[in-house]
């Protein structure tokens, strides 16, 4: 009589317990137990290592765990994947080959490694690059390999003007480009504005695109990276250029007009600053994309850290207004601004910052 295939959320929450507890031989019985019980490998990766990590995520946002303590999940994480990725027969390769990259600049890269072992189960060639992959590096690598495909990771939006430099390269070489990943949207608005050539909102989802329906080589190469207008007005760049001088401008006004950071240690300046440089990031790519909901959405998820890390969210009001004052000559990212003001200011509790 065969043994049950388990479920995948079972099989979630155990993995769970020992990559808190830093179990790593725990966390490799778990997957090989999962497997062994009948479970199939994608199922393993996805539904089971993937849910983790996703949970690792939201678990360090509510501050429940530590930056340690992420980055030791995540690594065990990446090891069970490997042991995972040598104990699991493949079958031959039957289809394309396709290159997994992570976008330049971007360190998170286990959801692109599920993505390239899923595709190994389905029969793929796969060239897995890693996390920040240089555009240039990657096209010599096209050059080289010919893949059919190039598989584009990125979660953090503020990379998004490299990755569409990277998608025009790849296209230009003659390469048809997937991308997926937070940084493009939970609707893939992003994709679509940088031309990519197919969203995906999931490794699932990319691999069955892939399977069934491969993007066709692009024709005629070239396409011209200057199809958003809305950069002629040079603010992007502008901001871009600017970001160290705006972040100290802002920096020395908070201390100005909040009297609770004059006692600040050296540390906590540090995290400030480093936060003001996270906002102006995001103000220039909003001011990429033009889109007022990037930045909007990025402001009112930093409220929510800080909030759970008991950080007064309300400074981040005086912060905007002062960024005002400096882009007084930019209509759009003071357009930016005061949208994500508003919001802010319905979203957070009335009263006086701490």
């Amino acid at each position: 009589m065969s043994t049950p295939a388990p479920e995948a959320g079972g099989c979630a929450l155990r993995l769970w317990d020992a990559v808190v507890d830093g179990d790593e031989d725990g966390a490799t019985e778990v997957v090989l137990g999962a497997l062994a019980g009948g479970l199939d490998a994608e199922a393993v990766l996805l539904d089971v290592v993937g849910a983790v990590q996703r949970r690792v995520g939201a678990e360090w946002a509510a501050n429940r765990l530590t930056v340690a303590q992420e980055h030791a999940a995540t690594a065990i994480n990446e090891r069970v994947v490997s042991t995972l990725a040598v104990t699991v027969r493949r079958p031959p390769v039957h289809r394309g080959r396709i290159t997994v990259a992570c976008v330049d600049g971007e360190w998170h890269a286990l959801p692109a490694r599920l993505l390239a072992e899923v595709l190994k189960l389905r029969g793929f060639r796969v060239d897995y690059l890693g996390a920040q992959v240089p555009a240039p590096h990657l096209i010599t690598h096209l050059h080289s390999t010919g893949p059919d495909a190039v598989a584009l990771s990125g979660s953090l939006a503020t990379r998004l003007p490299t990755a569409h430099a990277t998608i025009t390269a790849c296209q230009a070489a003659g390469v048809p480009v997937v991308v997926g990943g937070a940084a493009f949207g939970p609707d893939g608005r992003y994709a679509r504005l940088l031309r990519a050539d197919v969203w995906a909102p999931d490794a699932r989802a990319a691999a069955d695109r892939l399977a069934s329906d491969p993007p066709s080589r692009p024709r005629g190469g070239y396409q011209p990276i200057d199809h958003l207008p809305h950069l002629g007005d040079q603010e992007y760049t502008m901001v871009s250029r600017t970001s160290g001088q705006l972040v100290k401008a802002v920096h020395t006004g908070l201390e100005r007009q909040v009297p609770a950071m004059r006692s600040y240690t050296d540390l906590q300046r540090q995290h400030t600053a480093e936060d003001l440089a996270h906002i102006v990031d995001y103000l220039a790519t909003a001011l990429y994309t033009d889109d007022d909901t990037l930045f909007t959405g990025f402001l009112t998820w930093t409220a929510s850290i800080l909030g759970a890390r008991g950080v007064p969210a309300r400074h981040l009001l005086p912060a905007l207004a002062l960024l005002v004052t400096e882009l007084h000559d930019f209509p759009r990212a003071r357009r930016i601004l005061g949208a994500a003001r508003d919001e802010l200011s319905r979203t957070l509790d009335p009263g006086p910052a701490a």
